[in-house]
């Protein structure tokens, strides 16, 4: 009973400084101010304060409340485990001797065109330097000025 007289008078004083509001020609403020003012007493006439107030004073909707937060808690925390490589030991294991390859290695050479791929370019020599790997690049900077 309460809440719903505060929630009636916060209402009130909101639409009378709206009115104020909109005496001083600022209509677009005083509709706004209007429009949160109206807020309060819509959940007055919904029943939602009456709802809240029984819930905030009830020992059963707290501990309710306190078994969602502890569920939460618990999702949460296995989440966080999964992601961190938690697991059984054999599962940790089998994944770090996987053998890592890529989804579709021919995938990329489809998408580079063709003359592109390990089939296509000769493998570098032992004996052949790094400098030698980037004259293909140098080359087209030399064409372009750069």
């Amino acid at each position: 009973m309460i809440a719903e007289t505060v929630c009636s008078a916060v209402s009130v004083a909101g639409l009378g400084i709206a009115a104020v509001t909109a005496y001083r020609r600022r209509f677009l403020k005083a509709a706004r101010i209007a429009a949160y003012s109206l807020i309060p007493i819509g959940l007055v006439m919904t029943g939602v304060v009456g709802w809240a107030a029984d819930t905030a004073f009830s020992p059963t909707a707290w501990a309710g409340f306190g078994a969602l937060a502890a569920s939460w808690a618990l999702f949460a925390t296995t989440r966080a485990v999964e992601r961190r490589g938690g697991g059984s030991r054999k599962q940790r294991k089998e994944a770090r001797s996987a053998p890592r390859e890529a989804a579709e290695p021919a995938a990329s050479a489809r998408a580079l065109g063709p003359g592109a791929g390990p089939a296509a370019r000769p493998a570098t020599k032992p004996g052949q330097s790094s400098a030698d790997d980037f004259s293909d690049i140098e080359a087209i900077l030399k064409k372009h000025g750069i």
